[in-house]
């Protein structure tokens, strides 16, 4: 068993009780776009740590019960550096997090570790998970680790969906092809309609898509997310 497959397994288990997942793994040549390391080398291997439907949202929410300040202005930000931060630590590795300058192509890494596409939302889709899923958090390793090839092949859901939901039932219409109308979706979600509708039962758009429909949110995942949107 390879070095990096090793270190997966002890990753996948220790990940396992705060509901994340190994989301996988991007391989880099040297010189050609690995991101810095704590000591300033470029990372040779990057392992992603995320989400597939509402498998976080029970232990980050009870860890956002026993916070005084119930996580602060960024919760799940908190938290996943409380749960993937030590993992740095023990095996050597640089964190990065989305939210973190600088910052870092999260999309871009997702597409060649999973081979996935953006949605007409913005955000990549997962043959299995459609929507329903994130990216947390990664872990880059000054090795170039066995077994890090990157995954190019997954089918593409929105090119063969029939009708585009997501682009017909969003109330103001903010969801096109060319583009995700951010202003227009925060000005309805300020409304009396927006906050009885998407701001309670999440996206009408995202909830509109027929893939992975049995890893949607649940309800506190969903509104969570929107007033995160809504600050924005």
């Amino acid at each position: 068993m390879s070095g990096l497959s090793l270190i997966l397994e002890e990753l996948a288990r220790a990940l396992e009780p705060h509901g994340l997942l190994l989301r996988g793994v991007v391989p880099f040549e040297p010189g050609q776009g690995g991101p810095d390391l704590a000591d300033g080398k470029p990372a040779l291997t990057l392992v992603l740590i995320g989400n597939a439907g509402g498998s976080l949202w029970e232990p980050f929410s009870r860890w956002r019960k026993l916070q005084p300040d119930r996580g602060g202005p960024d919760p799940l930000d908190r938290w996943s550096a409380q749960v993937i931060g030590p993992l740095a630590t023990r095996y050597g590795a640089t964190a990065y997090f989305p939210s973190d300058q600088p910052y870092q192509p999260f999309q871009q890494w997702a597409m060649r570790a999973e081979g996935l596409k953006a949605s007409p939302l913005g955000i990549l889709i997962h043959p299995l998970y459609g929507l329903w899923h994130g990216y947390r958090g990664a872990l880059g390793f000054a090795e170039a680790l066995d077994g890090g090839a990157e995954q190019r092949h997954q089918p593409q859901p929105c090119e063969t969906c029939i009708g585009k939901p997501c682009l017909t039932h969003c109330p103001v219409e903010a969801v096109g092809m060319e583009r995700f109308d951010v202003a227009s979706c925060r000005s309805y979600l300020s409304s009396d309609e927006g906050k009885a509708g998407c701001m309670v039962k999440g996206c009408a758009a995202r909830n509109a898509c027929p893939i992975g429909a049995a890893y949607r949110y649940p309800a506190g995942q969903l509104r969570f997310h929107m007033q995160a949107l809504k600050r924005l």
